[in-house]
C-alpha cells in the first residue's frame, strides 16, 4: 500500500514539475497512459539508473513509442515485451520489427491487477470487463471463475481503461482490470485486488534507445 501511494505521490510531483519546469534532460515515452504499467516500469528504471529532471510522454502503444524514439521526440522508450503468464506480448513484436533501436536494458516488474468499478456500482450488474489483451490473459481463469457471464473487450491500455470509465466513454456496467494506482487517479473503487492467475505474475519491459 506504501509503495502504492509514493507512486501516486511521485507522478502528482512530476505533473506539477512539468508545469514549473519545462527543461527537462530526458523525456521517456512508455506504452500506456497515466498509471499504467509501464510508467511503473519506467520510473523502477529510472531509479535503478538514478536518471533524474526528466518527464514521461504516455504514447499508449509500442508504435508510438518507436516512432517517437525514431524521430528523436523521446530519450528513451519503455515498454512490454514478455509476461510469465499471458507469454509474448505481440504488439511489441510488431512494432519492433519496423523500427531501428538500441536495446538500453531488459528488466522485469511484479504486476498486480485489480479489478476497477465506478463509485457504487452494483457488481450484480456488471456486464463487460475491459482491459489491454495481455491484462485479460494474465486474468483468464478468474474470469472464467468469477465472470463466466461477462463481455470480455480488448483495449489500447490498462490505464486508458479505468480513465475511460471515469469519464463514461465506457459504461457505467463496465469494469475495467488496471493498476491499482488508477482507482485513486481515476475515482473508481476497487472491487476485487490482485486478481491474477499466477502469485508472481512478472513482466519483462525493455527500455530502448535510438
Amino acid at each position: 500500500m506504501e509503495i502504492v501511494k509514493q507512486g501516486f505521490i511521485e507522478s502528482q510531483h512530476c505533473a506539477k514539475m512539468s508545469i514549473t519546469h519545462m527543461n527537462f534532460k530526458y523525456t521517456i515515452g512508455v506504452m500506456g497512459g497515466r498509471g499504467s504499467f509501464s510508467e511503473e516500469a519506467a520510473r523502477h528504471y529510472c531509479a535503478k539508473n538514478n536518471l533524474e529532471n526528466y518527464k514521461i510522454d504516455y504514447l499508449i502503444t509500442a508504435e508510438n513509442v518507436l516512432r517517437s524514439l525514431a524521430n528523436g521526440k523521446i530519450d528513451f522508450g519503455i515498454f512490454p515485451i514478455e509476461n510469465s503468464n499471458g507469454g509474448i506480448v505481440y504488439e511489441s513484436i510488431y512494432a519492433m520489427a519496423k523500427y531501428n533501436f538500441t536495446i538500453e536494458s531488459m528488466f522485469e516488474i511484479d504486476v498486480k491487477h485489480c479489478l476497477l468499478v465506478k463509485s457504487k456500482t452494483n457488481f450484480k450488474k456488471i456486464n463487460k470487463i475491459v482491459s489491454h489483451q495481455q491484462a485479460l490473459r494474465q486474468c483468464r481463469m478468474y474470469l472464467k471463475r468469477k465472470w463466466p457471464d461477462a463481455e470480455l473487450e480488448e483495449y489500447c491500455d490498462t490505464a486508458e481503461a479505468a480513465k475511460d470509465l471515469n469519464e463514461g466513454v465506457l459504461p457505467e456496467t463496465a469494469a475495467v482490470i488496471a493498476p491499482k494506482i488508477c482507482a485513486a487517479m481515476y475515482n473508481l473503487e476497487i472491487l476485487e485486488e490482485s486478481i491474477q492467475d499466477l502469485k508472481f505474475n512478472f513482466t519483462a519491459f525493455i527500455a530502448a534507445r535510438k
